[in-house]
């Protein structure tokens, strides 16, 4: 009886962490970003950041705890929300809110360079993101 538990245990361990490794964060790729300013007021973090998506680039999924506030200076970013859906495209001299906690992707689908630039209003010392599984969309 006793090998049974310890089998019975090993097993599931294994499905435990076979199960964990399908939920991992899903990094990014061909991005890049740069951190033009910054400043705390209070319990806030303002953090001003280009970023810079290459073409056939993804920023993976993730999501921010706190609100962004961007500006597409070049190219035309394709944003998706965990449901899949399309809430992009965005193009060249539009500006788009991320709202805290929203799980989503940013892809850039073109032949150029996608330039954000990106306003974060975050917690004090909050990351910039958190990553986030894939919620089991097809891209």
């Amino acid at each position: 009886m006793r090998l049974r538990s310890v089998t019975t245990l090993l097993a599931t361990l294994a499905l435990a962490f076979a199960v964990s490794a399908t939920a991992e964060a899903t990094p990014g790729s061909g991005v890049t970003g740069t951190i033009l300013k910054q400043k705390t007021v209070g319990d806030t973090d303002y953090v001003l950041r280009e970023v810079v998506i290459q073409p056939g680039g993804y920023t993976g999924w993730h999501y921010h705890d706190g609100t962004l506030y961007a500006y597409v200076k070049a190219g035309t970013l394709t944003h998706n929300s965990a449901d899949c859906g399309l809430d992009g495209p965005y193009r060249r001299g539009v500006a788009f809110t991320e709202p805290s906690d929203t799980v989503h992707i940013g892809r850039n689908l073109g032949a150029s360079p996608v330039v954000l630039e990106v306003l974060y209003v975050l917690p004090h010392g909050s990351p910039l993101s958190q990553d986030a599984p894939n919620p089991g969309c097809p891209f």
